[in-house]
């Protein structure tokens, strides 16, 4: 009986003694400190801890001195990743990220975020391979000289600048031609370049010369517009809309380009393109058209145009005097009376309405007496007293 018991007892101790190993749970603790690109701590900072293997998640928060500190890991390995705070692991606006970190049964090896080390170490080169520090070397290199590179462009395009301002326009080409030379991937100067010899050509006695001029500063604008092109399909440009009014204006000084070189339906084109480019550009663009047309004795064409510009715009005052005076130019004589084209009075009493001061102000008044017409606005003429009663 007492052998049964003792034996009993024996397997009671024996149980008793495995129900720690049974059910006790292996874990790891972990810790570190975290700071920001400054070397100050990083208050509330977010700490994500996740389970290569099985995905298991832990979420610590660092303290004021922007420690954190967390027992019961399960051992593995861990991607390790740095959260500013919750709104920014929310938006997952990482501030840093660790991969593999081991996690073992017991005290593990601090795993600090020091962002103003890792910027100094990176700088020093420390931590990488023979290759990755040759890459780095060429990208300074290569920074350096972009560095020099745009130093010596801007001083030769602020030249070209200050030449055109003083209209000396052989020094500005010169300057833009050595700036193109060393570098012909950028717009500006080629369009720059353009302005200088768009600007030139009046000043040529040489006909031959004047045509060259127009013909090289078209030449030097396609250039720009394609440069332009290439940049905005790429996505380098960052501002889309201001890119496009950039080459809506590389576009419209081409066109006038164009237009002193007797091209008139290239420049017509060059103007449309610009509206493509940038809509807003649609009024001064067509407005232009109808000048080239007008100057060109195609009236009816140049008031089609100045009619888009109206509706673009139905503020610009110019377009309708120089509408009525296309028309104008239309009328007829019956007996010794002018019969001008239906819209005519129409046309310069709305310029008087918008722009009663304007400099063709007193044309336009001129201009329809001549046609038998009064001013019928109330701010190009001025009323009557009342009768006294």
């Amino acid at each position: 009986m007492k052998k049964h018991f003792a034996i009993l007892l024996t397997a009671v101790l024996a149980a008793g003694f495995c129900v720690p190993v049974a059910f006790a749970q292996a874990s790891g603790t972990v810790k570190g400190t975290c700071r920001d690109a400054n070397g100050a701590p990083v208050v509330d900072a977010v700490i994500v801890f996740v389970n290569s293997d099985n995905g298991q998640k832990y979420t610590l928060k660092s303290n004021k001195k922007g420690e954190y500190f967390s027992l019961g890991l399960s051992p593995g390995k861990y991607t390790v990743t740095l959260y500013k705070s919750m709104d920014e692991m929310k938006a997952n606006h990482q501030l840093d990220s660790v991969k593999g970190y081991q996690v073992a049964i017991g005290d593990n090896d601090p795993l600090d975020f020091d962002q103003k080390k890792q910027q100094e170490d990176a700088a020093k080169g420390v931590g990488l391979t023979p290759e990755q520090m040759k890459e780095r070397q060429e990208q300074a290199a290569k920074q350096e000289k972009e560095v020099s590179t745009v130093k010596s462009l801007q001083g030769k395009l602020d030249a070209a600048n200050t030449a055109i301002n003083n209209k000396d326009y052989d020094t500005a080409i010169a300057a833009l031609t050595e700036a193109n030379q060393m570098d012909a991937t950028r717009d500006v100067l080629w369009y720059r370049l353009g302005d200088a010899y768009r600007l030139s050509g009046p000043a040529q006695t040489d006909k031959a010369e004047k045509q060259k001029r127009y013909e090289s500063a078209v030449e030097a604008y396609n250039k720009a517009i394609q440069l332009k092109q290439d940049a905005i399909a790429s996505g380098k440009e960052k501002d889309a809309a201001k890119a496009n009014q950039s080459l809506a204006g590389f576009y419209i000084n081409m066109a006038d380009a164009y237009a002193k070189g007797g091209k008139i339906d290239d420049a017509v084109k060059s103007y449309e393109a610009a509206v493509k480019a940038d809509p807003t550009s649609a009024a001064g663009a067509y407005f232009n058209i109808g000048a080239v047309y007008t100057n060109a004795g195609r009236v009816d064409d140049a008031n089609a145009a100045f009619d888009k510009c109206i509706a673009a715009d139905p503020t610009k005052a110019e377009a309708y005097y120089q509408k009525g005076v296309n028309l104008l130019g239309k009328a007829t004589l019956q007996g010794d009376k002018t019969v001008a084209p239906p819209g005519t009075a129409e046309a310069f009493q709305k310029y008087l309405e918008l722009s009663p001061t304007g400099p063709n102000a007193q044309s336009a008044k001129d201009l329809l007496a001549s046609i038998g017409s009064s001013v019928e606005t109330s701010f190009g003429s001025k009323k009557k007293p009342a009768a006294k009663k």
